[in-house]
């Protein structure tokens, strides 16, 4: 759990947040005593649409003030609710002759003070009349739990309030708006799930809640408990879990949703980010659950889909699935089309993600085209360059493979600290695919350029970055040097003598690609040293130019960077560190993967 903060002072956050808010949106008015963020020009025309809470999860409720959304929001501290005076005041900044809703997530706090706001209005201003829905839409609180309090408020909120204030821009009365309000918070259900507590600002360190391996189902968004803590599955498994809570029928204890499984289902879908999760995670979720809905075999269709930071629990490493499950034509007051038309309204917040007015897009289907195998043609018509001991080539790759995969952590620690931390999962990719390769279609037996070939073809489509290029370059130099060194010299088997001029061949052509020469804390340190050592040997002193590369790697540690990430990395804490360059590091365990298999 990372329990560091960039803040002025935790007890001011709340304002200094808003505050920031207001420089981003000058739509809007601060009010920083009272903690209100409302827009500057309250329609009077209209219904307004006010909600709250505490802070820290944002963008709700504040950063959803805006034009077709809220006209104002109130902001308690962190995880704590707003006092009675602070909704009060927010009530009469929104003053209009329609009157005014709240849409509140059922937290006991905000029930209670947005109630009594309410009750006091009734008494000093019953001439504006003031409206309360509470969403409770989190169906991990299950109803035994839950029989005295109900179910807690989450990101469904948001979709519920997204569609009350579209009804209130067409100026509907406060009768309709409420009664729309309403229906939507029993249409929604959201599953949560973490992968440890969130760290509140001005509190101490704390250990982590879950093991590594782990990630708990239900988490609330202040921390609280959720129904259990599970190993970590795969994003479509864990995706899979979730869903079953949310739109399963037969849990006398969860199914809250009126779903029907008769393959006509459709809903609005949220996917929301608790406050940790990349983007890139977050987009590749929303691919599960949408698969996963459209999938089943009673078929639930994803008629809109919002992906992104909705609701969240200050930097909780989790997400949540929220479902909207849509009215069926004709079967009551609301159409599914009325709901679709208010949730495509134009609406303009800086929380507001994009929302496309149609259904998630279908992934493209276009078919690759499948590489040619290689054959000896690559050596121009020439007699292929057979094998010297085929077995032993195919044994020495898996070996320098799989010292590769072993070597993955220790890579990517070293790169962590050197570089940008993804040494070892692109050397481990690039590993991992040859293996395959070798379990599936095997290298040519026949022909050794082919057999290089084959590993640059790998190389290029499984390893990215500066490290992916080099390689690829490396590879193909490889083989283009036995290729016409065997061709020159009429060899139709590699000596040593053939293999030692290959590989400075292949050194040449990188050093055209790259301006990194030994000493430079980079790969070519090792690959340098190697190819130079064993072709001074005319290729018979493969143990010493191992131990050359080996020395070369270790050097790295005190070396300053002159090319790659490295250059740019505190030079100091680098030396203090006292690590070899990774890149180095894989060339060295290439090598003696090699060795260990001869």
């Amino acid at each position: 759990m990372s329990h560091k903060h960039i803040i002025n002072d935790h007890r001011k956050l709340a304002v200094d947040g808003l505050v920031g808010l207001g420089r981003l949106n000058p739509a809007l008015n601060i009010d920083q005593v009272n903690r209100v963020a409302c827009l500057r020009q309250v329609p009077k025309d209209r219904v307004a649409i006010i909600s709250g809470g505490g802070s820290g999860h944002e963008p709700a409720h504040a950063g959803f003030v805006g034009e077709g959304l809220l006209t104002a929001a109130i902001c308690g501290n962190v995880f704590a609710s707003p006092n009675v005076g602070q909704i009060r005041q927010a009530v009469e900044q929104v003053a209009n002759d329609k009157g005014t809703l709240a849409v509140v997530m059922r937290y006991t706090g905000d029930v209670l003070l947005f109630g009594l706001a309410k009750e006091q209005q009734a008494v000093t201003n019953p001439e504006r009349p003031f409206r309360l829905t509470v969403v409770g839409d989190d169906v991990a609180v299950g109803r035994s739990q839950g029989r005295l309090v109900g179910r807690r408020g989450l990101a469904g909120t948001v979709l519920v309030y997204k569609l009350a204030s579209a009804l209130a821009e067409t100026g509907a009365d406060l009768e309709d708006v409420h009664a729309l309000a309403e229906y939507a918070a029993t249409r929604v259900g959201t599953m949560g799930a973490g992968l440890d507590h969130c760290h509140i600002p001005g509190t101490g360190p704390v250990e982590a809640h879950l093991a590594a391996t782990e990630v708990e189902l239900g988490m609330g968004i202040h921390n609280e408990s959720g129904i259990g803590k599970i190993p970590l599955p795969s994003s479509a498994e864990l995706v899979e879990k979730m869903l079953n809570y949310i739109i399963d029928t037969t849990d006398t204890e969860r199914s809250f949703l009126p779903y029907e499984h008769d393959g006509k289902d459709e809903v609005i879908l949220l996917v929301n980010n608790l406050g940790g999760i990349s983007e890139l995670e977050l987009t590749s979720i929303a691919n599960d659950v949408v698969h996963a809905l459209e999938s089943r075999r009673n078929k639930i269709t994803v008629r809109r889909l919002m992906v992104g930071t909705v609701m969240t629990s200050l930097n909780l490493p989790g997400f949540s699935i929220t479902t909207l499950l849509l009215p069926r034509q004709g079967a009551g007051k609301f159409s599914p089309d009325d709901l679709l038309k208010l949730w495509d309204a134009p609406a303009s917040a800086p929380g507001w993600r994009f929302v496309s007015a149609s259904e998630p897009g279908k992934p493209a289907s276009r078919s690759t085209p499948s590489v040619e195998t290689i054959s000896s043609g690559a050596k121009n018509g020439a007699a292929p360059l057979a094998h010297s001991d085929y077995g032993a080539f195919e044994r020495a790759v898996a070996a320098a493979c799989e010292a590769v995969v072993a070597a993955e952590p220790e890579i990517t620690r070293f790169d962590t600290i050197a570089g940008d931390g993804d040494a070892g999962l692109t050397l481990k990719a690039g590993a991992e695919g040859v293996l395959e390769m070798l379990r599936t279609s095997g290298l040519d037996g026949q022909d050794l350029v082919a057999s290089v070939l084959q590993i640059a073809q790998v190389v290029e489509k499984t390893m990215d970055g500066t490290s992916g290029a080099l390689y690829s370059i490396w590879f193909n130099a490889l083989a283009a040097g036995l290729a016409n060194t065997s061709t020159a010299t009429s060899s139709t088997s590699p000596s040593p003598s053939l293999w030692a001029q290959a590989l400075e061949h292949a050194l040449r052509v990188l050093y055209d690609y790259t301006a990194a020469r030994r000493p430079s804390r980079t790969l070519i340190d090792p690959l340098a040293a190697f190819t130079e050592t064993f072709a001074a040997s005319k290729g018979t002193g493969l143990d010493s130019a191992i131990q050359a590369a080996a020395e070369a790697s270790e050097k790295t540690k005190n070396l300053v960077a002159q090319a790659g990430r490295a250059a740019y990395v505190d030079r100091a804490g680098l030396q203090e560190a006292q690590v070899p360059d990774p890149g180095a590091f894989g060339v060295v365990t290439i090598l003696k993967g090699i060795q260990s298999s001869l």
